[in-house]
C-alpha cells in the first residue's frame, strides 16, 4: 500500500504532497493531497497533529488544496492536512459517470449496501481505516493519536457523521455548510437511496448527523458549522443546518453546537478560505490539549 509521490509543491513553508495509492476499499488508485507543515519537513522525526479534511460533491483532493488556504494556519500551529478524494474514480459502474450529485464525485463518505455501489463505493472505511492506516505507516511525521476532521458541503456532511459514530478517533469536527440532514433534502435522498436502497430507512439514518445526534452517547461536543447567508443550497433546504441546531437543542446540547451564518457569504471555496484559519484553530484547540 505505498503512497507513489506525483509532485512536491512548496506551500507556506512546508509541503504539499499530491499521492496515489492502490486502496483495497474502494478498488481502485485513490489520489490525495498531504500538507506537511514546517515542522514536519524540517524535523522528520518531529510528530506532527493530522487534520482530514473531506470535500464536496464534484471536487477531489485538489479543491481545497490549492484554493481553500487551510495550509496557511496549519503551517503556524505545526498540523498536517490530508485532503482525500471523494469517491472511487474509473470502476466502470453504469451511470457512475451520468450525474454530478451521485457516482463519481459523490461517494457521500459511506459504504454501500446495494449493487453494484457495494463493490467499491466504500468511502467511509476509506477515511476512517484504509487511509490513515496507510498514512501513519508511511508517513512517520504523522502522529496517530492526534486526529481532528472537518469538511465542506457533501464532506461536511462527512465529517459530522464520522465523527458521531467514531468520537473516540477524532479530538474535534467543525464543518462549512454541511448537509446537515441528508433524509431530508433531495441530494441526500438520491444518494441513499442509491447507495442503501429507498427504503432502508436504518440505514438512512445512520448516516444522518441530525439523525446520530438525537442519540449520541459519546463525550460533550464541541461542534463549529460555518455557512454563508448567500449559499444558493443552503436556499434550496438541501443543507438544512436549523434541523442539526434544533436536534441540539432537543438532546440538551445547544450549547456543544455553534452555528455561525456569515453575512454575504455562499457556498464557494472564496468562503472557505475566509474562515478556514478559524477552523484550523477549533482542531488545533483540541489536537493541543
Amino acid at each position: 500500500m505505498a503512497f507513489q509521490t506525483k509532485a512536491t509543491i512548496a506551500s507556506f513553508g512546508g509541503q504539499l504532497l499530491k499521492l496515489t495509492h492502490a486502496a483495497k476499499t474502494t478498488s481502485c488508485d485513490m489520489a490525495l493531497n498531504l500538507f506537511l507543515p514546517p515542522a514536519a519537513t524540517l524535523n522528520p522525526l518531529h510528530k506532527v497533529p493530522v487534520l482530514f479534511f473531506l470535500a464536496g460533491l464534484t471536487c477531489t483532493g485538489d479543491n481545497c488544496a490549492e484554493k481553500g488556504f487551510f495550509q496557511h494556519g496549519a503551517a503556524q500551529r505545526g498540523i498536517a492536512v490530508v485532503y482525500p478524494d471523494t469517491s472511487p474514480r474509473g470502476l466502470n459502474i453504469a451511470g457512475e459517470d451520468d450525474t454530478y450529485d451521485f457516482g463519481s464525485g459523490a461517494g457521500f463518505y459511506v459504504d454501500a449496501t446495494q449493487p453494484p455501489w457495494d463493490k467499491g463505493y466504500r468511502m467511509a472505511s476509506y477515511i476512517t481505516d484504509e487511509l490513515p492506516t496507510a498514512l501513519f505507516a508511511h508517513f512517520q511525521q504523522l502522529d496517530a493519536s492526534r486526529v481532528s476532521i472537518t469538511g465542506h458541503s457533501m464532506g461536511g456532511h462527512g465529517a459530522l457523521t464520522l465523527f458521531l459514530k467514531n468520537p473516540h478517533a477524532y479530538k474535534s469536527v467543525s464543518a462549512f455548510a454541511p448537509i446537515a440532514n441528508p433524509s431530508r433534502c433531495p441530494w441526500g435522498q438520491k444518494a441513499f437511496g442509491g447507495y442503501f436502497g429507498a427504503h432502508a430507512t436504518a440505514q438512512w439514518a445512520a448516516h444522518d448527523a441530525t439523525e446520530l445526534l438525537k442519540t449520541y452517547q459519546g463525550p460533550p461536543l464541541d461542534v463549529l458549522i460555518d455557512i454563508g447567508t448567500n449559499d444558493n443550497f443552503y436556499k434550496q433546504k438541501q443543507l438544512l443546518p436549523e434541523n442539526f441546531a434544533a436536534a441540539a437543542r432537543e438532546a440538551g446540547r445547544e450549547a456543544e453546537v455553534r452555528v455561525r451564518y456569515q453575512d454575504g457569504h455562499d457556498h464557494s471555496y472564496f468562503t472557505i478560505a475566509t474562515f478556514a484559519d478559524d477552523h484550523v484553530a477549533h482542531a488545533a484547540r483540541y489536537l493541543f490539549a
